[in-house]
């Protein structure tokens, strides 16, 4: 269809209501004319005369000297000269609307010429005979000399059943664009809702708590220097008192002793022996003995509060680069589990379902292999087999790596393999009470603890979960009991386009469906497990092996 998607799919104005030469075949596809053949032609005189009249009025009007060719693709009375003519197209192109065949590399090999008059250009190459048919196979116009030469026996049509039937065409694939781009338009829609929303949110929700805890934290340091102010001022007041008192104390004291310092003047200045001692011992009885010592201690005290002061301010500091390196670390993931899906434009022909498949037989058609990826499994889980039996080790752990894609709170694994648009079966072997089986999208959060982490707690995932004695089924968290038998192998049908997810008990001789979920797919999904227990074992099944007589599921 690369030629066509240049061509206009309506009819040209000044040309004949013929279809493109080479078009891409679709033998495949239904006709409107199927039932026209070579007998409805007309002859290949009437055919030339047709192309004949046609063409004449692509020159003088009064039919007077050379006629000028012009371009079939101008539209109106504006159509200029043609410079060259296809003939894989059989179109006269000016210079202008040649340029996709000089630009285009997919139509470097149509056969240019210089301009031919329309009549010339509708005429068999190869035979010089006018073209009278399509033909479907090859997807070309041929003369009466193709169909019965190189054509021979392949199916062929009117060139007008044959336009029809490309107008057709280009109309289903005009709506198929139309749908296109209104997915396009929707998508756009929700990234501007989501954008608006994540702007909404953030001034409604993050806004306010990072303005509150701020505020927190900006009033407890303003506190705690409030404190310390006050403590240091009083600190320094009681000090400032209490050194008030021993000065005063010391000058009392001072006074005292200054009536002794004149007394040992006088005492040493007499020149009589008796006198001076009598003097002397009565001094020395009556003498302060105590001296006086000052320890300011109030310098230690601020000390001890520098120190406190220091150190607090460093571990604070310390916490608020950890709390600044946090938000670093969340704000480097780069998913933010926005992504765009583009839904298959499904062909008109494909609409009508196929009916639902009943005996396992008609199960298998839709047979997929899948396997678990071992860079979703959560470390509790241990793989086996090839990656086809998942067991519950709980509180064993394995060491796998440290991805994103990995569960770190639910024991959860999906599989390698994603589901998409088509129809899917597989089987599998369940043990243990607390198992759970279903579908769910790519997006599902592999870290956090809050419910629509798992399976059986979001909108975008449904599963079947087995609690040693019945089955119930799960979906935004809500639970469905199920009045089923106990099953060890279940079939998993999965029906894309449909909506459908079926949980089937397997048995020899017969298919029991458990439950049927109608769900609306708008992404790919994945098979995932739920191992909730310790020592739960899944098994995915191989398809080859029939099933064996039920046993009591454990």
């Amino acid at each position: 269809m690369a030629e066509l998607d240049l061509m206009d799919p309506g009819p040209l104005p000044g040309i004949p209501a013929h279809p493109l030469a080479t078009v891409s075949p679709d033998p495949g596809s239904g006709s409107l004319a199927e039932e026209e053949d070579m007998g409805s032609l007309g002859s290949p005189q009437a055919e030339m005369e047709g192309q004949g009249s046609d063409s004449a009025g692509q020159g003088d009007p009064d039919g007077e000297g050379e006629a000028e060719i012009l371009c079939d693709f101008c539209l109106g009375t504006g159509r200029v000269k043609a410079v060259k003519s296809c003939l894989t197209c059989m179109v006269n192109y000016c210079e202008e609307h040649l340029r996709p065949h000089q630009e285009n590399s997919r139509l470097h090999s149509h056969q240019l010429t210089e301009p031919v008059k329309d009549r010339d250009l509708r005429t068999c190459p190869a035979h010089h005979s006018p073209l009278v048919a399509f033909c479907r196979p090859d997807g070309q116009c041929i003369c009466q000399e193709c169909g019965q030469d190189e054509h021979k026996g392949h199916s062929s049509v009117s060139l007008d059943a044959a336009r029809r039937d490309k107008e057709a065409e280009l109309r289903d694939t005009q709506l198929e664009l139309e749908r296109k781009l209104k997915l396009n338009e929707n998508a756009i829609a929700r990234l501007q809702a989501n954008h608006k929303s994540v702007l909404i949110q953030s001034k409604s929700q993050i806004g306010p708590v990072q303005e509150k805890k701020s505020g927190e934290l900006l009033d407890s340091w303003m506190g705690a220097r409030k404190i310390l102010f006050i403590h240091l001022t009083e600190r320094a007041r009681a000090g400032g008192a209490q050194a008030e008192g021993e000065k005063a104390l010391v000058e009392e004291r001072s006074g005292r002793l200054e009536p002794g310092r004149g007394k040992t003047s006088e005492t040493k200045a007499s020149s009589a022996v008796f006198p001076f001692l009598q003097e002397y011992c009565k001094f020395k009885n009556t003498e302060d003995s105590a001296f006086p010592s000052v320890y300011i201690g109030l310098k230690d005290k601020l000390s001890g509060i520098r120190r406190v002061i220091t150190d607090s301010t460093v571990h604070l500091v310390q916490l608020l680069q950890n709390y600044k390196e946090k938000l670093q670390d969340f704000s480097k993931e780069e998913e933010y589990d926005i992504s765009t899906q583009v839904s298959a434009v499904v062909k008109r022909k494909y609409w009508t379902s196929k009916p639902e498949p009943s005996t396992r037989q008609q199960f298998l058609q839709y047979a997929c292999d899948i396997s678990f990826d071992p860079d979703t499994a959560h470390r509790y889980l241990r793989l086996q087999e090839d990656n086809r039996k998942v067991t519950n080790t709980t509180p064993w752990e394995h060491p796998y790596p440290d991805l994103p894609s990995r569960f770190v709170h639910w024991r959860q694994v999906l599989s390698t393999q994603s589901l998409y648009l088509h129809r899917y079966y597989f089987e599998v072997e369940i043990l243990g009470a607390g198992s759970y089986v279903g579908l769910t999208c790519k997006g599902i959060d592999r870290k956090g603890e809050e419910r629509n982490g798992c399976i059986s707690g979001n909108n975008f995932s449904w599963s079947l979960h087995w609690n040693g004695k019945e089955f119930t089924a799960w979906h935004s968290d809500t639970e469905t009991p199920l009045k089923a038998s106990p099953f060890r192998r279940l079939g998993i049908y999965v029906d894309f386009l449909g909506g459908i997810l079926s949980f089937y008990g397997v048995e020899p001789d017969a298919m029991t469906l458990i439950h049927k979920f109608e769900c609306k797919f708008s992404e790919p999904v994945y098979p995932a497990f739920w191992l909730s227990k310790k020592e739960n074992t899944i098994r995915i099944v191989d398809l080859g092996v029939e099933p064996e007589k039920p046993m009591p599921v454990g």
